[in-house]
């Protein structure tokens, strides 16, 4: 009995042996937390500017222990546009369809600060939250994940080798579906963003989900599942409009080709496609994630409720923006283009979307897809001896059906920007912005609505 006891003690130790050894050179080398910039990690700076996922250079560089990076972007901005709607009906003063009176001035400054803990070799948490925004003047969480791009905890030669290829991220996060969300601007944080606004059918959302990605040599490919919405609910669900009560999650797939030809070249092409087949409860919310608000304050929005009551500023902030309102069932899919030539640069997207509102054909039991298409092109160029200095010009148009609409209504924006990084934490840029509505019914506040004028920004990032 004794003889099987110390077999079984030996065993054990030899067991746990490496384990132990690999917890004590753990303990060692995280002794201390300090500052710095994690691995895999994309910066807020202008360092920042033309990435998109992370890459997996930083695999072989040599863990030094627990990092703890904070990081900011700081936005204030002078807008003196002007809108307006002829012939909309109820468009009067104190009317429906008013727009909101607008008049040069500063808006209120917004903020994000941002927490990124290198907790482990190849293991990174990141927390954002935007301390001050159009929408949420409050303290809010916009959300975070854990990034896993090394496994230290398990010793395996095949592990290892899997893991030089491969990313895993888990949290309640900005979701990688297209390209676009890389270079918009997002709360106080501006900097990747060489034009005020991103795109007019803005898809960005903050979903629970996962993903896992794959990259090697140049190609990627990704696979993520989510929760389709940006609140989760463990309430029961009322019937959808196709008489439905599911919750179904979301699936989006990407992939697509990025690679520095040469040293003055780069080229990306990537393909998303985003799918639901059906949810109600808060309703999918991949074109109406947004949290913080548009950079174009007050323009283009319905003044007064049917109360003649004016609305409070946070209920307006989705200022030149248009939502499809496909959250009750949505396939989407966007396609992105990038190429850099020293200093000449090209970005583009095109997008289609299809699905319907959780709300519509209640009244007569028929649910009919509707579709809604968006083109998007940039062309920036870049100069100066670090590239401090930049210049372009955007145009971007959607075209989408609407529920109980004969016609596609229009929307359309030409914008021509420039802008000086003084350091690559400090930038000054300025825009100009004519943004039009077509085919909207005159009973819609944005019929024959347009919207132009000068946009002035200084931003910190860092």
């Amino acid at each position: 009995m004794k003889f099987t006891k110390l077999l079984s003690l030996c065993a054990l130790s030899m067991l746990l042996n490496p384990l132990a050894g690999l917890a004590q050179e753990e303990k060692e080398v995280d002794k201390f937390m300090t500052f710095g910039e994690p691995s895999f990690f994309r910066p807020y700076d202008k360092k920042g500017i033309h990435v998109f996922e992370t890459t997996k250079d930083d695999y072989y560089k040599p863990y030094t222990g627990r990092k703890l990076n904070l990081g900011a972007g700081f936005t204030m901005q002078f807008q003196s546009l002007k809108n307006e709607n002829p012939g909309a009906l109820n468009s009067g003063p104190t009317e429906v369809n008013a727009l909101a009176p607008l008049k040069p001035g500063f808006m209120t400054s917004q903020a994000n600060l941002y927490i990124d803990v290198q907790l482990a070799d190849g293991i990174r948490m990141n927390l954002t939250n935007y301390l001050s925004s159009r929408h949420h003047n409050e303290f809010y969480v916009k959300g975070g994940y854990l990034q896993v791009d090394k496994i230290p905890f398990i010793e395996s030669d095949l592990l290892d080798n899997l893991m030089r290829y491969t990313t895993i991220k888990v949290g309640h996060m900005e979701i990688n579906y297209g390209d676009a969300h890389f270079r918009r601007p997002d709360g106080g944080h501006t900097s990747y963003s060489p034009f005020m606004e991103g795109n007019i059918m803005d898809a960005f959302a903050t979903e629970m989900a996962a993903e896992v990605y794959l990259q090697h040599n140049g190609l990627f490919g990704m696979v993520g599942l989510s929760n389709g919405m940006i609140k989760g609910s463990v309430d029961s669900l009322a019937p959808n409009a196709d008489e439905t009560d599911k919750r179904n999650p979301s699936v989006y797939f990407k992939g697509g080709f990025d690679k520095q030809i040469n040293d003055i070249t780069r080229v990306r092409l990537s393909g998303s496609w985003y799918h639901n087949s059906g949810t109600n409860g808060t309703g999918l919310t991949l074109y109406a994630g947004d949290r913080t608000g548009s950079n174009y304050q007050n323009v283009m929005e319905q003044y007064y409720t049917a109360a003649g009551v004016a609305k409070a500023g946070t209920a307006m902030f989705t200022s030149g923006r248009f939502n499809p309102n496909l959250n009750g069932k949505l396939d989407a899919i966007m396609i992105n283009a990038f190429a850099k030539v020293e200093g000449f640069e090209l970005f583009g997207t095109y997008e289609i979307a299809r699905g319907y509102a959780k709300n519509e054909g209640l009244t007569d039991n028929e649910v009919e897809a509707r579709s809604a298409n968006q083109f998007a092109i940039e062309g920036i160029y870049r100069f100066g001896s670090y590239e401090n200095f930049f210049a372009g010009l955007k145009y971007n148009k959607v075209q989408s059906e609407l529920y109980n609409y004969d016609e596609k209504v229009n929307v359309d924006r030409f914008a021509v920007g420039a802008g000086w990084f003084m350091t690559k934490n400090i930038m000054v840029k300025g825009e100009y912005v004519n943004q039009k509505y077509d085919d909207f019914k005159n009973t819609d506040y944005r019929h024959n609505g347009k919207f132009n004028g000068v946009v002035l920004e200084a931003a910190i990032s860092f």
